[in-house]
């Protein structure tokens, strides 16, 4: 049976005012001030310590710490919940759970995953959701993919990772998997292109059939 693993910011919901709302309030604590939140937008996807450190300008581990632990106290109550599915992406997966395994890969912690996705009702198309420990073990999408495939006995040649950002791309690629790009997210053609991309998709709506087209190209 053939498996599709789902990121989740950028891919399933959108969490644009949750993820920099909560960058603006970790850099005010931090005595930085934030840039406009158009332009945090950059941090939707990648994981978070390396998008804080680019932010504060530093590669000092404990202060990018610091700065995370500010990130969490808005986002654990408040920004988690300034997100919402992408139109038609219920329905996408009401169409693909019939003869596809559904998994959720993401590189956010997997406390705050596994939250977003039963908040929003989407629990029950997955077979499991899968993020980072608190402590950044796996944040690595390709370690995350690694845990995954040995944990479920998945079979890399008949995956498909579907994301919105080139490290979703370049995750699914290292180990064997199609990859399929989104453009509804915050990564651009050429981001997901230069990633490798296998295909892409215009809307949740196109993916029964982009995941279609990819299959007989496969």
């Amino acid at each position: 049976m053939r498996t599709l693993l789902f990121d989740l910011d950028g891919t399933l919901t959108d969490p644009r005012e949750g993820i920099t709302r909560s960058i603006a309030h970790a850099l005010e604590r931090m005595g930085t001030p934030p840039p406009p939140l158009d332009e945090l937008t950059f941090a939707i996807g990648p994981p978070l310590r390396g998008s804080l450190g680019r932010l504060l300008a530093c590669d000092d581990a404990e202060r990018i710490e610091r700065a995370l632990a500010h990130y969490r106290e808005r986002f654990a109550d408040v920004g988690l919940f300034e997100n919402a599915p992408y139109d038609g992406i219920v329905e996408a997966l009401q169409a693909l759970g019939g003869d596809a395994r559904l998994f959720v890969a993401t590189s956010k912690p997997q406390v705050y995953a596994e939250r977003i996705v039963r908040h929003f009702g989407l629990h029950v198309h997955f077979v499991a959701v899968h993020g980072c420990e608190l402590d950044g073990t796996r944040e690595d999408k390709r370690d995350l993919l690694a845990h995954m495939v040995a944990l479920h006995g998945l079979d890399p040649r008949h995956a498909v990772m579907i994301g919105d950002r080139g490290v979703d791309m370049r995750a699914g690629r290292h180990h064997g998997m199609r990859t399929l790009g989104v453009r509804w997210g915050y990564g651009s053609d050429a981001e997901l292109r230069e990633a490798g991309a296998h295909a892409l998709a215009d809307s949740p709506r196109d993916l029964v059939a982009a995941l279609r087209e990819l299959d007989s190209t496969s």
